[in-house]
């Protein structure tokens, strides 16, 4: 009886496995996209509203994380009539700047953060289209550069729901390719220039939403960054 009972038991415990892992890669990829989406452009009131309806956790064992959904929830728990006015000029202030020199914004490209006298279009840039063309992904009609803190966050949301998809189908060894190339990525790239990008937008943030949405950023890179070695090293043992 025992001989015959473990074997679905053991499966029974993979399958359970797998749909965990299903849903972390789902959530990472919730989150990315949604940060995606608040760096790429301003927010309008339709976002504003989906943000109000949302509950932010308190503890998630990430400083960073914790701190960026508190600045938000403040933020939020007091907007009023002219808050999408507020939010557009903060959002020009904080990565367009005045244009006089390349300290006047937190510029969401790598490359700024990477490259001698902080320009655009260098290696970083370079670096991440290839990396979207390995691995066959488009980025629609957007003009920014490639290595805008948007695209490279849309880079790792598509890359967890693949991993998820991979992962449902069964298919472990393309999950597992999805994992890495995401790992990979988060160390060549993002972990290399956000904290950085993240202190000037505290720096230059007048409202605690942008001041709030950096720390999230961060925090959420580190957890991303905790996940995919703890993934990658199960596989690996």
């Amino acid at each position: 009886m025992t001989e015959a009972t473990a074997p679905a038991t053991e499966s029974r415990a993979d399958e359970a496995t797998v749909q965990e892992c299903v849903k972390l890669d789902g959530q990472r990829a919730a989150t990315d996209g949604l940060l995606a989406r608040l760096y790429r452009v301003e927010v309008d009131q339709p976002l504003l509203d989906e943000l109000h309806s949302m509950r932010f956790p308190a503890k998630t064992g990430n400083e960073n994380v914790d701190e960026g959904y508190r600045l938000l929830a403040t933020y939020l728990s007091n907007t009023w009539d002219n808050s999408i006015t507020d939010l557009a000029i903060d959002y020009v202030r904080v990565f367009i700047g005045h244009g006089v020199d390349a300290f006047s914004a937190a510029y969401p490209f790598e490359s700024v953060y990477t490259s001698e006298g902080r320009l655009l279009m260098q290696e970083a840039g370079a670096e991440v289209l290839a990396t979207r063309r390995e691995n066959e992904l488009k980025r629609g009609n957007w003009n920014e550069a490639e290595d805008h803190i948007a695209l490279e966050l849309e880079f790792m949301q598509r890359m967890a729901l693949r991993a998820a998809e991979a992962l449902s189908d069964n298919a472990e060894d393309e999950a597992i390719a999805y994992l890495r190339t995401s790992y990979d990525f988060l160390e060549n790239h993002l972990m290399n220039w956000v904290p950085m990008l993240v202190a000037d937008m505290r720096m230059h943030a007048r409202t605690l939403f942008y001041q709030g949405l950096g720390q999230l950023t961060l925090g959420t890179l580190q957890e991303d960054e905790a996940v995919l070695r703890e993934l990658l090293d199960s596989v690996e043992d």
